[in-house]
């Protein structure tokens, strides 16, 4: 009976290790919650800083495209209005062009003896050389050629390209400002090289019809010089770009314009038959334009055995 007593205290020793070791478990369990707690914390943050930050760099991204369509707009915009300021220019040129024609035929007309009448100073251009009217253009060369360029002329045996950096608006500009400083040569090589490299572009209409321009224009600075074989080469080299407009754009808004300057430069070249079919075909399928009724005057003003040519584009 004396071992009695020792078989409760082992057993109280053994449910004390298995309470001891049970606190341990649990100690440890709340340990990890709490570390998986604050894992969760800490992911749910990071995920928040990245969703912030895509957001600004969406909002960034948006601003900046913003931008971009404004800016190209605005270039659009401004091209337009330089394009209408442009079509306003030619269209007074055609004007002046046709009082200057009508002037010389005048100045022919009236007596050797009769005094010259007094100058007027004119509203829109000023006295000086080039106001002055044009000479009576010569007839053409003999055999009917025509060069492809005039010979003498600088520069126009080596096309100048556009800067290949340049956008095809800007490289139009830069040769129109070589036009509207009298560059007429250096104009030419540079719309003729636009019309190579952009033939799709909604300017190479304008650009082919400047170079008939500036071949034109080269005709009238030439002909106070009292160079006839470069002033007829110039003229004629001008109807053949300007026909090149309606032949290669018949839907360019530079038609119209295209065909009454080249029939003023058949007039010029002694071709009134010729010219009288251009000017009546303008009028039969451009009634509208602005070149019309100008083209109706100067069909007036050309002989009658001139008016039964046939007219094509």
């Amino acid at each position: 009976m004396a071992r009695g007593p020792g078989i409760p205290l082992a057993i109280a020793v053994s449910v004390g290790c298995a309470l001891a070791a049970g606190g341990c478990a649990d100690v440890g369990g709340e340990a990890m919650r709490q570390d998986m707690a604050q894992l969760r914390q800490d992911l749910n943050s990071t995920n928040l800083s990245v969703r912030r930050s895509r957001g600004e760099t969406d909002a960034v991204f948006g601003q900046l495209d913003r931008r971009q369509r404004e800016a190209t707009e605005a270039s659009q915009q401004l091209a337009g209005q330089l394009d209408a300021i442009q079509g306003d220019l030619v269209r007074l040129n055609a004007r002046l062009d046709d009082v200057s024609q009508r002037l010389d035929a005048l100045a022919r007309q009236a007596p050797r003896s009769a005094p010259p009448a007094p100058q007027r100073p004119s509203p829109v251009v000023p006295p000086g050389p080039s106001s002055a009217v044009p000479p009576q253009a010569p007839p053409p060369a003999p055999g009917g050629s025509t060069p492809q360029a005039p010979p003498g002329v600088p520069g126009t045996s080596i096309p100048r390209a556009p800067d290949g950096d340049l956008s095809p608006e800007a490289a139009y500009q830069a040769s129109y400002l070589d036009f509207s400083k009298g560059n007429y040569p250096l104009a030419v090589s540079g719309f003729r090289e636009f019309v190579r490299r952009y033939p799709d572009s909604d300017l190479a209409d304008n650009a082919q019809y400047w170079v008939g321009e500036s071949y034109f224009s080269l005709a009238r600075s030439t002909a106070s010089q009292g160079q006839a074989d470069r002033v007829t080469h110039a003229l004629e080299q001008a109807v053949q770009e300007f026909r090149k407009v309606p032949l290669n754009y018949p839907r360019g808004d530079k038609v119209p314009t295209a065909i009454y300057k080249e029939a003023l430069a058949l007039l010029e070249l002694k071709q009134p038959k010729v010219a009288h079919a251009r000017l009546q075909y303008l009028v039969d399928n451009f009634p509208q334009s602005e070149e019309a009724p100008l083209a109706r005057e100067r069909l007036a003003t050309i002989p009658t055995e001139g008016r039964r040519e046939g007219s094509s584009p």
